[in-house]
């Protein structure tokens, strides 16, 4: 069974900085991708993303220059270090681990974890 596991949320001022982190486990197949999201009560938005395989990395456009992914390939592990945190950027954020395989792609989410940034 799939498990994700994030951790490192919590209450920032502005312009402060948090490291998440995301650990999988119960792969059968390890993950093609895992991305981070966030939800701040009105949608679910994209953050960023990572080829487990490649390191090859996106970020939605207002996190570039201030947030940066990466992961541990063989523990299944991604992070998302934030810098420059601003109130905005207030909201549940999620782990999503994307498992290809026979040409199917399979979701895996975790629980999420708060980040606050607030004065």
């Amino acid at each position: 069974q799939v498990q994700l596991a994030e951790s490192g949320g919590g209450l920032v001022q502005p312009g402060g900085s948090l490291r998440l982190s995301c650990v999988g486990s119960g792969f059968s197949f390890s993950p093609y991708a895992m991305k981070w999201y966030r939800r701040d009560g009105k949608e679910r938005e994209a953050v960023a993303g990572i080829i487990m395989a490649s390191g090859s990395t996106n970020y939605v456009d207002s996190v570039k220059g201030r947030f940066t992914i990466s992961r541990d390939r063989a523990k299944n592990t991604v992070f998302l270090q934030m810098n420059s945190l601003r109130p905005e950027d207030t909201a549940v954020y999620y782990c999503k681990a994307e498992v290809l395989r026979l040409g199917l792609l399979s979701d895996y989410w975790g629980q999420g974890t708060q980040v606050t940034v607030s004065s």
